[in-house]
């Protein structure tokens, strides 16, 4: 194909060459190439449409009252201050490993992910019972990291991607807050919220964009324990 640049301020000059063109035959063949392309210039027009569009449901605008969270559950990474009555030699603070255990004066590999701060007093109470007279445990964690299921998550175009912990009335600004907010490159009204609830797996739209920049309060929603925020990037 022959490549031209017409010039725009000479349209007496553009006619001119267009006619040196058609006596030549290369007119018809960039008619032909035109003519020919338009089916799949078409195409690619209405994938792009559909592209900017919303794919996923969108989730109701928040009631600001919203409260999912259950009793706090022990998950790795936190730290547990063990207190024990009357014997100071066995009271600690210690950490839950990865693999969801902890390990403390006469206390090995004993499970503690998954428990309530109250039945982990209980599961110590019971071990230490073989050694002490009648235990009184009590157990105050710190860190308050919780379990997966417990966590937000926040991937993509934030400024700072985390995973936090869930708390009741939670919203999308909310999180957005504590990430620092999204990239000059995100595409917020594109964010999507994966949410599992009873084994399903659901997608939302957010309007994040709506959101945070224009200050429409309407694109606000609830977040839920376990959430997943994706944040994508914008194609331009």
């Amino acid at each position: 194909m022959v490549g031209i640049i017409m010039q725009l301020d000479a349209p007496d000059q553009n006619c001119q060459l267009f006619q040196n063109w058609k006596k030549k035959g290369k007119a018809v063949r960039i008619d032909h190439v035109v003519r020919k392309s338009y089916p799949l210039c078409m195409l690619l027009l209405f994938i792009f449409l559909g592209a900017c569009a919303a794919k996923y449901p969108q989730l109701p605008t928040t009631t600001g009252d919203a409260r999912f969270s259950s009793q706090y559950l022990i998950g790795p990474g936190d730290t547990v201050e063990i207190f024990v009555w009357r014997n100071p030699d066995v009271s600690t603070s210690v950490p839950v490993r990865p693999d969801g255990h902890l390990t403390a004066p006469l206390l090995e590999d004993l499970p503690a992910a998954g428990k309530t701060p109250t039945e982990l007093a209980r599961a110590i109470e019971k071990k230490l019972a073989t050694y002490l007279r009648d235990p009184l445990v009590t157990v105050i964690v710190n860190g308050f990291v919780g379990t997966y299921s417990q966590q937000i998550r926040i991937v993509g175009e934030a400024a700072e991607p985390k995973s936090m912990l869930y708390r009741d009335s939670m919203t999308a600004l909310d999180v957005v807050i504590a990430v620092g907010g999204m990239t000059e490159f995100a595409d917020g009204n594109k964010a999507s919220i994966i949410r599992f609830n009873e084994g399903k797996r659901q997608q939302f739209t957010v309007r994040l964009d709506d959101l945070i920049r224009d200050g429409d309060i309407t694109a606000n929603v609830d977040m839920h324990p376990g959430d997943i925020l994706i944040i994508p990037e914008a194609w331009f």
